[in-house]
């Protein structure tokens, strides 16, 4: 999935990478995502961090573990682990999100579901994956209209 924004990469970024800890639960979509938890790990590659989902939804929880992150080019490796989004059919779900510039000073986002690692021989839904998608594109919409009507917060620190 591409997807195209007038934010700057570097601030799509640390949003979603970052500052979502905060952004998304408190800000963003406080009735979807009640709270986001680091359970271990300092932050980078191998860090794991649950994600509660809101009482509205089917899925109750999430965790994730940061796979890898390239800060410099604005990329983001990450996998489910664990959680009611994965059913018994998955052991994890990989994830890849890479943000590159786009003429007009905005960004163009390239997100890819990479690997469904699946328990057994069973068939990936074309309407599961759909779905994937569409709450991806929500996500990130809510994300881009919030950076859109605040445009202090979520900036890159310079040293």
């Amino acid at each position: 999935m591409e997807v195209t924004t007038k934010i700057p990469p570097a601030r799509m970024f640390r949003a979603l990478v970052f500052d979502y800890e905060n952004l998304i639960p408190k800000i963003i979509a406080p009735k979807a995502i009640q709270n986001v938890e680091h359970i271990e790990g300092d932050g980078g590659p191998g860090s794991i961090k649950k994600i509660t989902i809101g009482e509205e939804s089917q899925v109750k929880y999430v965790k994730f573990k940061i796979e890898a992150i390239d800060e410099k080019g604005f990329s983001f490796n990450y996998s489910l682990i664990e959680g009611d989004a994965l059913t018994n059919n998955l052991e994890k779900i990989s994830h890849d999100i890479k943000f590159m510039a786009a003429p007009d000073g905005g960004s163009i986002c390239k997100i890819s579901i990479s690997n469904h690692y699946t328990i057994g021989d069973i068939y990936i839904k074309e309407e599961d994956i759909k779905a994937e998608r569409e709450r991806a594109l929500g996500l990130f919409k809510a994300v881009e209209a919030y950076l859109l009507a605040n445009r202090g917060d979520c900036k890159i620190k310079v040293n």
